[in-house]
């Protein structure tokens, strides 16, 4: 490869440029660069700066006409001016000339009725490993010389924009441009802008193509059934999902065609905060091989061995990984149809219950609403438990009306006749600080018996103010905390409590009831 594909962006004077290095190259650049370092056994640890995790108020989407009137224009997608977008796009093409770049063309989706080449063009080498690590690599020699990108990624993290020149709000940026195929990033170390921005685009064009587009882990019994986990960061979305007794097809994005679900990466990212060797044994593995990417994670100087368990910089330390670190994995990141889907809270207030069986259109409700809890602690500002909701269990990512994606939902649960199911890995007997975590032990008895269709078999009582259908026995798990009203000092309180999270369910859900076309779909219900 040469420089003369990327001259077509308008790159020019470049220094060198390294093309679809494989890891071992990669490394060496890493350390000839002084980006990182190799910690014992293997890993490459890495430092993202003043960036620890995602910047929600620094992504933009470009307004033209062919994606103006489909676009969610919100707090997520702020719109941003051609214009603006060109000028700063020129500044970039400025910025590089004479720079050395890495890049990887990939994939995204493994299906390939709906893959999207992708070409990510970065300015660090670590960044381009973790390209590697999350995008379905080229399978062979041939297909990377007909490789013709369908989106190109530039990931300059050393730029920083003048917001009152550029337009932006900070230094930092993620712009979208779906007219032009491209994705703009800078001033931003954290790796996961990169993943999150092409997630974007796969959620913005594949619905359009009747593919619901998740953000979800899914895995896959000895049998082939396939089973699909909603969740919010900190309910255990990956941790449950990467089971020893079934196998991953993926740990974070999905799409569901009408031929089955399918993966839209070839790695995972895990938070890795406090991970332990019991608790998470397939995930602390990958921390300890060769190629994984932790990032922020503490690392010894002298003996160069990591620790999990220190949060100095962050409570949101990731490791970044091919997926067959993992041990029991789908090759392919293709599955059937789902015969469960399984909506994951952390219900910080002690109200909703370890599991509930839900119907489709209660399904289609919560989903809508992506309910979780904020704890103290966990968030710099945050002091007690905070009711979080965000739309399609990923609201920052959704290009589209979250109508679009939660119909879609119900229509494909319904045609397919999938089992669904809300489980609260949050606190039971009481809320945060009077009651306790449910165990995660519980908690995977849980998911067990709902895989194996255990669940399905025993009694249900109705809750009165959610509506839900709850079991009164689970195998393994004790009857008396099925009941959240168990463990409450009356059951007054509980019932009060109850209704103040069941009161914000009901305003956030109205929000969207404004929305024509989920007005025809809920009058279903």
């Amino acid at each position: 490869m040469n420089t003369r594909e990327l001259s077509s962006y308008g790159l020019t004077n470049l220094g060198s440029v390294k093309w679809n290095l494989p890891t071992p190259a990669l490394y060496e650049e890493i350390i000839r660069n002084h980006e990182g370092f190799v910690a014992h056994l293997g890993p490459l640890v890495v430092r993202t700066g003043q960036h620890t995790g995602r910047s929600p108020k620094d992504k933009f989407i470009v307004r033209e006409s062919n994606s103006e009137n489909k676009i969610w224009w919100s707090q997520a997608n702020q719109p941003f001016e051609r214009e603006r977008f060109d000028a700063l796009f020129s500044r970039i093409l400025a910025y590089l000339q004479g720079r050395h770049l890495y890049v990887q063309d990939c994939f995204a989706g493994a299906d390939r009725n709906y893959r999207m080449p992708v070409r990510v063009i970065n300015e660090t080498a670590w960044h381009n490993l973790f390209v590697r690590n999350m995008f379905i690599r080229a399978s062979d020699k041939k297909e990377l010389e007909n490789f013709e990108p369908q989106f190109t990624v530039f990931h300059i993290p050393n730029f920083h924009a003048l917001p009152s020149l550029d337009g932006t709000n900070s230094e930092s940026f993620v712009i979208l441009n779906f007219e032009k195929r491209m994705v703009l990033i800078g001033g931003t170390s954290y790796a996961g802008e990169i993943k999150k921005a092409i997630f974007t685009v796969m959620n913005y064009f594949l619905p359009q193509k009747n593919v619901l587009s998740m953000h979800c882990s899914a895995n896959m019994g000895s049998d082939g059934d396939t089973a699909i986990f909603f969740g919010l960061s900190g309910t255990g979305k990956t941790t449950l999902s990467t089971d020893p007794e079934r196998k991953l097809i993926g740990d974070d994005e999905h799409g569901w065609s009408d031929d089955g679900v399918f993966n839209f990466e070839g790695g995972c990212y895990a938070k890795v905060i406090r991970l332990s060797s019991t608790g998470e044994p397939e995930i602390y593995e990958t921390t300890r091989k060769f190629g994984t990417i932790l990032e922020n994670v503490a690392i010894n100087s002298e003996s160069r061995k990591i620790n999990l368990d220190d949060n100095s910089l962050t409570e949101n330390t990731r490791a970044a990984y091919p997926i067959s670190h993992i041990k029991d994995i789908v090759p392919g990141g293709v599955g059937g149809h789902p015969d469960n889907i399984i909506l994951l809270t952390a219900d910080a207030f002690g109200i909703l219950p370890p599991v509930a069986r839900l119907t489709p259109e209660i399904t289609h409700r919560y989903f809508l609403i992506g309910y979780t809890a904020k704890l103290a602690g966990t968030e710099l500002g945050v002091t007690e438990p905070k009711a979080t909701f965000s739309a399609c269990f990923g609201a920052p990512f959704m290009a589209l009306e979250p109508s679009v994606y939660a119909n879609l939902l119900l229509e494909k649960v319904r045609k397919h006749k999938v089992d669904c199911w809300l489980v609260n890995t949050g606190w039971i007997n009481g809320p945060y600080g009077t009651g306790e975590r449910i165990s995660i032990a519980y908690t995977r008895a849980i998911i067990r018996n709902i895989l194996s269709g255990h669940l399905k078999k025993v009694a249900y009582r109705q809750d009165k103010v959610f509506g839900l259908d709850i079991p009164l026995s689970c195998p393994d798990v004790p009857s008396d905390i099925l009941d959240p009203s168990g463990g409450w000092k009356s059951e007054g309180q509980y019932m009060s409590e109850a209704q103040k999270l069941a009161s914000a369910f009901e305003k956030v859900y109205l929000e969207f009831k404004k929305d024509k076309e989920l007005e025809k779909i809920t009058s279903l219900e």
